[in-house]
């Protein structure tokens, strides 16, 4: 216990001396290469700016702009189509059709949700494109949420820990269950956890105390500016260069960074890294997990898909968008968007304005190569993505229960509501190739246990696994199980599935973030949404809600008067342009 206090100390010393030093001193990281800009990028909405810059990230009015709508409803209407049913395209086209727009969305997919999307097979079994966890911080998810009536019923809050889970059935974990919240919860969870040795904790202390999180404690802005610096190393660079020492990179931060954007310390931007720890380390019920009651369909997406219905706005699945319509100036760069191409029947569909809210993926194969002759969408195609595979096996009996074997086998009667045995949690490990996983017929049990079976372990395998074929990823996870639970040796899989993303979230390595796109484009009529747009948050959910109020608040912004999208519109005169052929 004594060594766990000195620690503290210890966090708490180096981080007073790192707050007060001179603000050159945090600045000094030899001969690496650093960012000395900090993009400013313009915006016609003060809402849309609002979700931009330091006080983003301590903003729960947030939360409170996005469950009460745009709060203003234009005297003009458009006529707006959506390229891209994702959380990106649907929390757009709430609030558009809340000013009183038209709004229409097309998708490739046949179902909604992008990168959170779930469906049913044939035999009834709810799988979903990746596991899908709700920080304390997703502020304006969670507005949407309460605005579509989804929140508390579909929510299920877990204990606030962080629970590692090694070879042979050893658990560690970042408990920050503590009667004083953040950031002394947080120096606690460090200092008392069993996922590192003694030295290790020691040097994590140290490298955390002189980090521009523990500045941020007594200047904020301070803090923020530096982490925004630091997008062109890698975290192993930050890390190592003032203390910290390799083993606590290979025994838990490199979980940390696989399950925040599929990629290890070595390769993920110092910048992500530390922006999420910024808010875990200031705020206290940011690093509070949750997960949804059931499937993305019934739990998210269902509720926003009535809300959208009963404001009329259509949304056509399976239909593909071929081409975006456009006029182009003497140089050959697009001015202004006619319309867009649809479905089977190649369709021509004319549009006031036209939001792209697609992934990486999506937006690089729709945009016409005329675009490209603005930096803005050039710089789009130099984003890269990961590749992860998402696994879901189905057992005879509960695979996280170390404690107990009789109860670990026993499936009988009804184990639903999460009564099942075993850890219901977010669960990672640094002794597989599935860095971050579940148990979703306890942590998630709505649609995902099934009476006389037991667990779902929905695993997330990064580029490590990605190119084996499915059956030998299935095996691998279930070996790779085994490992870490051992006693699961004695139960048996009734049910496996594996959906392969070959291009998930973008590549959150050093340099990508000055790369990503505003909302608003050079094409006046154009627009972009999607997770991987500009937004001071991660590629996620919370991303993906951030980027659809601010391209539906820059739209709003610019609807009305003289020189808006509307007046535009009625002054275009579509009679005498070229008819589409």
């Amino acid at each position: 216990m004594f060594w766990h206090l000195r620690i503290v100390r210890a966090l708490c010393f180096c981080g007073i001396a790192a707050a007060f030093a001179p603000s050159f001193a945090p600045r000094q990281y030899g001969s690496l290469k650093m960012s000395t800009t900090v993009k400013e990028p313009d915006f016609t909405s003060d809402s849309a700016e609002q979700q931009i810059g330091n006080d983003a990230f301590l903003n729960k009015d947030l939360m409170a702009r996005a469950l009460n709508g745009p709060g203003k409803k234009n005297k003009e209407r458009l006529k707006i189509g959506i390229i891209g049913a994702g959380l990106a395209g649907m929390v757009a086209a709430m609030d558009l059709a809340d000013a009183g727009h038209d709004v229409e969305i097309f998708e490739v997919r046949p179902y909604v949700g992008g990168k959170v999307s779930s469906w049913q097979d044939k035999d009834g079994n709810h799988i979903e494109m990746g596991l899908h966890v709700f920080f304390g911080c997703y502020y304006n998810l969670f507005g949407i949420m309460k605005r579509t009536g989804s929140f508390e019923k579909n929510l299920r809050i877990k204990d606030h820990v962080h629970t590692f889970v090694n070879e042979g059935g050893k658990l560690g974990a970042l408990d920050f269950q503590f009667p004083i919240g953040a950031p002394v919860s947080g120096l606690q969870a460090f200092a008392r956890t069993e996922q590192l040795e003694i030295e290790d904790k020691f040097h994590n202390a140290v490298r955390l105390g002189t980090s521009p999180i523990v500045r941020a404690l007594v200047d904020f802005d301070g803090g923020m500016d530096m982490v925004r610096e630091l997008d062109d190393i890698t975290f192993t660079e930050w890390f190592t260069q003032l203390g910290g020492k390799r083993g606590s990179l290979d025994r838990m931060w490199d979980a940390i960074a696989y399950a925040l954007g599929f990629l290890d310390c070595d390769n993920i931007s110092a910048r992500c890294m530390l922006t999420i720890f910024m808010l875990f380390a200031i705020r206290t019920e940011a690093s509070v997990l949750r997960m949804l009651d059931g499937s993305p369909q019934t739990g998210l997406h269902d509720p926003i898909i009535k809300y959208l219905e009963d404001r009329n706005v259509k949304i056509n699945l399976a239909t593909p968008v071929r081409d975006i319509v456009h006029d182009v100036d003497d140089m050959g760069r697009p001015t202004r968007v006619q319309g867009i191409v649809t479905g089977a029947n190649k369709e021509f569909r004319k549009f006031d304005s036209v939001v792209a809210a697609c992934d990486v993926p999506g937006i690089k194969k729709v945009l016409p190569e005329s675009f490209r002759k603005y930096d803005q969408f050039d710089k789009i195609y130099k984003l890269e993505t990961v590749p992860i595979a998402t696994v879901q096996v189905r057992f005879d009996g509960w695979v996280t229960e170390l404690q107990d074997e009789v109860r670990m086998m026993d499936v009988s009667g009804d184990q639903s509501d999460g009564r099942g045995a075993g850890i219901d949690n977010l669960l990672y490990s640094v002794d597989t190739e599935f860095s971050c996983f579940a148990d979703l017929a306890l942590t998630s049990p709505g649609e995902y246990y099934k009476a006389g079976e037991g667990s779902l372990i929905q695993a997330v395998f990064d580029e490590r696994g990605f190119s084996r074929p499915n059956d030998q990823i299935v095996k691998d996870c279930i070996e790779q199980l085994h490992r870490i639970f051992p006693s699961s040796k004695k139960l048996n899989s009734t049910w496996s599935s594996v959906v392969k993303l070959g291009q998930s979230l973008y590549r959150e390595k050093p340099g990508q973030d000055r790369l990503r796109p505003q909302q608003a484009t050079p094409v006046s009529n154009f627009f972009l949404a999607g997770s991987y747009t500009y937004q001071d948050y991660l590629d996620s959910m919370e991303g993906a809600t951030r980027s659809g109020l601010m391209v539906a608040d820059e739209i709003i912004s610019r609807a009305d008067g003289p020189n808006g999208l509307a007046a535009m519109a009625k002054e275009y005169n579509i009679e005498n342009a070229k008819p589409f052929s």
